[in-house]
């Protein structure tokens, strides 16, 4: 709960939201009840993080695994992080941890992400830290909000 001022701030911001299929928070209860509904999805799987900058133990990002399908043993990854800091490498960094523990902690055989064909810095992003564009698959509809990318990272067999 003592991040909500900041993750208010992250999901009011216009740049954030441009490409994401959601609507912008505008008061902090709906940030508070974005907590508690991510609370309960960490008990049944979700692996969420916040993002800071190692000097300050503050707000400025998201990074989670999420959608989890236990059967493929699969999941999605989801990020997100304030304009100020875009550019800096700080979301490469996060990525990455993400990537490592969903991979050789959690076992993942394969990451999925979805974004918006026009955000090139997530497309960009993602190509950084090994993951290819499902070209195969082409781009999906994803509930109305129109057209995503599909990439994929799949675990290198030792």
């Amino acid at each position: 709960m003592s991040d909500c001022e900041q993750l208010l701030q992250l999901r009011s911001d216009e740049q954030v939201n441009k490409y994401l299929d959601r609507p912008k928070s505008t008061t902090i209860e709906e940030c508070v009840e974005f907590v508690h509904k991510i609370d309960e999805q960490l008990k049944s799987g979700c692996s969420y993080w916040v993002v800071s900058l190692k000097a300050d133990k503050v707000l400025i990002g998201t990074v989670c695994l999420w959608n989890f399908d236990t059967e493929k043993e699969t999941a999605d990854l989801g990020y997100e992080l304030s304009p100020a800091h875009h550019g800096k490498g700080i979301m490469l960094e996060a990525v990455k941890s993400v990537i490592d523990f969903g991979l050789n902690v959690l076992g993942l055989k394969v990451i999925l992400a979805l974004t918006h064909p026009e955000n090139e810095a997530s497309r960009k992003l993602l190509k950084r830290t090994g993951f290819e564009e499902d070209l195969n698959y082409g781009y999906v509809n994803k509930d109305d909000a129109g057209e995503e990318a599909v990439y994929f990272l799949v675990k290198k067999k030792k």
